[in-house]
């Protein structure tokens, strides 16, 4: 029979064939990691979504601006987090923060490309 070693504490296990752990102690240890980083991930995720919202919310005074990317990049604007999207019948996808949202949108001038992003206020209707 092979040794076989607990995956928290390396001891060697013994007993049934398909035990993981060698004692209640490692399995409860192993299980309290991995819940732990499930939370972590969902309190990052939450974190940046509020981010974006405290952001969107600073350039939009007026319910509709246009900004460039760069701007709320460097602010820490991500994104790739969003709590939700709407594609209106012209085929644009705007992505939400809760309520203020963001369409990425591009102006071509003479000399260069400029990313921008329209900032709108979701009024709920």
């Amino acid at each position: 029979m092979k040794n076989r070693k607990c995956s928290v504490c390396d001891k060697e296990i013994r007993g049934r064939i398909d035990k993981v752990f060698c004692s209640p102690n490692c399995k409860s240890a192993s299980q309290y990691e991995n819940a732990r980083e499930s939370e972590d991930l969902y309190f990052k995720v939450d974190r940046q979504l509020k981010t974006n919202r405290k952001i969107l919310k600073k350039y939009n005074k007026i319910g509709k601006t246009v900004l460039r990317r760069d701007v709320l990049q460097r602010e820490g604007f991500n994104p790739n987090f969003f709590t939700h999207f709407r594609k209106t019948s012209a085929g644009d996808v705007y992505f939400y923060c809760y309520d203020y949202g963001f369409l990425k949108t591009e102006e071509i001038t003479s000399k260069e490309l400029k990313l921008k992003y329209l900032i709108v206020n979701w009024n709920g209707k």
